[in-house]
């Protein structure tokens, strides 16, 4: 008989993490299931409830659903329809913020009741926010006036989990968080040690264990939890810390192979070979003729790439790659910035291919672009251009005069990498919350579509499966709420390889 493990998920975002674990919990040896996921931000939620809803289905989700997407309508309502299911996906999913006043409280009936139900067979996954930690966040809170780090929570929501971890004394836990957390000082000691050991004494008591390296017989090293995605199927390299605990009355795992084993492929997957099966877009324009104006759109990039192939300071070998895209054209994809129908790629792994694709769609999810104005088109046709001449991308030294952004820190050198293009022929760069502002560093590497990745492109990089739909409404960008979402999961199918690597320890 199985054994039946329920999940708490933590800080849950739309369900990264949770997605993983749920797939490997369906059948094994191992069951996991999950029993509250908790996040704060509304549209997260949301993402997250639909998705406990359509996982309650033993046969597959309802045809209700593919129906809903498949032809472009709304979604019916699904407390009317299914009024058990979704009722048992709201109880699930729950708008609450960790570290508020009562929210522990509250869901402390569920940590209870789910550990004696089970005898203790539970999991904990999640990450606290990890704004504080980020490299990128530490500088961005350098410049804020009067920032003082002791007095910003978010360097301390961690121990909102160990107090949850403290409560509930699951079996194993899982915490994710950025790299930076490893370097992150607070109080004049570094806030990763202090973290190790809150996990550490937790409950009854936790061996931490890394994931991608062998267990050391002193203990792991800090950089020892570090997970390089890219190195385990996933198509990017994300770089991130993953501590495991495995409860006292648990045997950790001995030799010296790691739990997670590296991907048997080789070289990693390449953003080529995760999205280039989706339909070529142009972008819309932002401003000005709407981006629905062909040859509005068409006329700007024209404009761009005429002047980038007469121009002097732009390189021979540029110059030579956009003279044949003029002589090619933009006309095999200026009618198209939201399209359905893709392509079977023969060179996408098997893998990577049977976690993403479901042949029950007929449409592409969120596979929409976003508008540019007529300078970043230019900028974007460059950047692509020398990562399809060169294999690299730009820094903003390299782009020509004319093509130089209107900044006043420009001349200061921290925002060289302002405009990214990902590679066709490499794993991209991380794909973070930043995506949703403007897209400069998401750009694609196909010149002829001069445009950043859409919410699907975001979305196949992390692995979320084609059938994965994100709510929410977009202000400044169509798709911001949803890039926003996208990029502040984890890889789903990293988190499916987590698991079942953790499924054998219990």
């Amino acid at each position: 008989m199985s054994r039946v493990f329920e999940i708490i998920d933590l800080f849950a975002g739309p369900g990264g993490l949770g997605e993983g674990f749920s797939a490997v919990g369906k059948e094994g040896a191992t069951r996991m299931k999950i029993r509250l996921s908790v996040e704060m931000e509304k549209d997260a939620v949301r993402t997250l409830r639909l998705r406990a809803f359509l996982r309650s289905f033993e046969n597959g989700f309802p045809p209700e659903y593919y129906q809903a997407i498949n032809s472009g309508n709304p979604f019916p309502d699904w407390a009317e329809l299914y009024p058990k299911h979704w009722k048992s996906a709201e109880q699930e999913a729950r708008q609450m913020e960790l570290g508020k006043p009562g929210v522990f409280e509250e869901i402390s009936s569920v940590l209870d009741a789910s550990r004696e139900k089970l005898h203790g067979d539970t999991i904990l996954i999640g990450g606290p926010p990890c704004q504080a930690y980020s490299l990128v966040g530490r500088a961005r809170n350098k410049g804020k006036s009067g920032y003082v780090a002791e007095a910003d929570h978010r360097h301390y929501l961690y121990r909102e989990y160990v107090r949850i971890l403290d409560r509930l004394r699951p079996a194993i836990f899982v915490m994710e968080n950025v790299k930076g957390m490893l370097s992150s000082k607070v109080d004049g000691g570094e806030i990763f040690q202090h973290v190790l050991e809150d996990l550490r004494h937790a409950g009854d008591g936790y061996t931490l264990l890394p994931l991608a390296q062998p267990l050391r017989d002193g203990g792991p090293d800090a950089r020892d939890f570090i997970v390089k995605a890219e190195e385990h199927g996933i198509p990017q390299e994300r770089h991130r810390v993953f501590v495991v605990g495995l409860r006292s009355d648990f045997s950790p795992p001995s030799g010296k192979r790691p739990l997670l084993e590296k991907s048997t492929q080789g070289l990693p997957v390449s953003v080529q070979q995760a999205i280039f099966d989706l339909p070529r877009l142009r972008s819309r324009l932002s401003k000005g003729d709407d981006g629905t104006c062909q040859k509005a759109w068409q006329a700007a990039v024209m404009e761009q790439a005429q002047r980038m192939a007469s121009h002097p300071d732009v390189a021979e070998d540029l110059k030579s790659r956009v003279k044949a895209i003029i002589q090619e054209g933009f006309e095999e994809v200026s009618n198209a910035f939201s399209m359905n129908g893709f392509t079977r790629p023969e060179n996408m792994p098997d893998e990577l291919r049977a976690w993403l694709r479901d042949d029950r769609l007929s449409t592409i999810l969120h596979h929409e672009t976003r508008g540019h104005k007529p300078s970043d088109l230019g900028r974007y046709l460059f950047a692509a251009v020398m990562g399809e001449v060169r294999d690299q991308s730009p820094r903003l030294r390299d782009f020509p005069e004319f093509l130089q952004p209107d900044h006043k820190n420009r001349e200061s050198g921290k925002f060289q990498d302002r405009f990214k293009v990902q590679r066709a022929g490499r794993a991209s760069s991380t794909i973070t919350s930043h995506i949703k502002k403007d897209g400069h560093y998401y750009i694609h590497p196909d010149p002829s579509q001069v445009r950043s990745l859409t919410t699907r492109e975001a979305a196949r990089l992390q692995t979320f499966p084609d059938n994965y739909y994100f709510c929410g409404s977009d202000l400044k960008f169509r798709n911001g709420a949803r890039l926003h979402q996208v990029g502040n999961a984890v890889p789903p199918l990293l988190a499916s390889k987590i698991a079942t690597a953790l499924g054998r320890l219990m």
